[in-house]
């Protein structure tokens, strides 16, 4: 069983020709609404690559509840460890422009108020506790007590990257997924090699999997002495918001299967490369069987 502490959104998506600068306004044509938040996403990501999956967060109780939660709902996670507080569901306001690119503002509302008392008594060794960046820190760092009291295995994705006390706690997961600018954030705050590679071989907790996606460069992992290089492959790019949320959710699916490491990596860089061919956060997370016909050929 994956249990997904982290945020639940609505993402409100408009395509612009391009981002705006600072202090500038650009136009586009329409708006689209879909269920996001990093937790949300990463959840559903793993639910259609194949694992039974529970959700632990928030939504409000206003009018963008409901269809913050419809992914989910449709996919089959489990959602009664989904609370519903007074107070606004959790919204983000995407630009992505016409190369796929995107820029993101999120309003938390009731995402700040999850509380990592809700995983009490709920993990076992068997399960796996898979976090993001979004909620409060003071519970990312209880829920990873939690999750190492319970001999859980952790998989974060700091995405935002939090402050040194929180991002001290790296070493204290067994994977650490960052993309390229998070790892340069975490290395300014833990005293690294900036450079992804240097990174990864540079941390100090010799057990813990280290994964620095690097976009169209691929990927870089490294556990100890084992090192892995997996380049992108060649796709028709529409829209990069959900890739790194499939990443997550197909390597935790694949790690809650047993399957070895390259395995799960290369799944993982097929999920998440599937995802930017398809707009929209939670509608681009792929299928097990997609992921796998695409990852055969990486």
């Amino acid at each position: 069983m994956i249990t997904v502490f982290g945020s639940i959104n609505l993402d409100l998506v408009v395509a612009v020709p391009r981002l705006p600068e600072r202090g500038e306004t650009v136009i586009g044509r329409d708006h689209q609404a879909f269920p996001g938040g990093k937790g949300a996403n990463q959840a559903l990501a793993a639910r259609r690559a194949g694992a039974s999956v529970q959700m632990v967060g928030a939504v409000g109780q206003d009018a963008f509840a409901a269809p913050a939660l419809t992914g989910l709902n449709d996919a089959g996670v489990k959602l009664e460890t989904v609370r519903r507080l007074e107070g606004a569901t959790g919204l983000a306001f995407i630009g992505v422009e016409a190369c796929g690119e995107n820029q993101i503002i999120v309003a938390s509302g009731v995402n700040t108020r999850v509380s990592s008392d809700w995983l009490q008594s709920m993990l076992t060794s068997e399960d796996i506790l898979l976090m993001q960046g979004e909620l409060p820190e003071t519970e990312l760092i209880s829920a990873i007590e939690l999750g190492r009291a319970a001999d859980a295995t952790l998989i974060w994705n700091p995405a935002p990257v939090p402050s040194h006390k929180c991002a001290a706690l790296v070493g204290d997961v067994d994977i650490l997924v960052v993309n390229q600018g998070e790892a340069e954030e975490l290395a300014a705050l833990l005293g690294l090699p900036s450079e992804p590679e240097e990174f990864a071989r540079s941390f100090p907790q010799h057990d813990v999997l280290v994964v620095v996606t690097m976009g169209a460069d691929g990927i870089y992992a490294c556990k100890g002495s084992q090192r892995f290089r997996f380049k992108a492959p060649g796709i028709d790019v529409h829209d990069t918001t959900g890739a790194g949320d499939a990443f997550c959710g197909a390597l935790a699916a694949a790690i809650d299967r047993g399957d070895q490491t390259e395995a799960a990596l290369k799944q993982a860089v097929a999920a998440g490369s599937l995802a930017c061919t398809v707009t929209g956060a939670q509608s681009s997370a792929p299928s097990q069987s997609d992921i796998r016909k695409f990852a055969a050929d990486l």
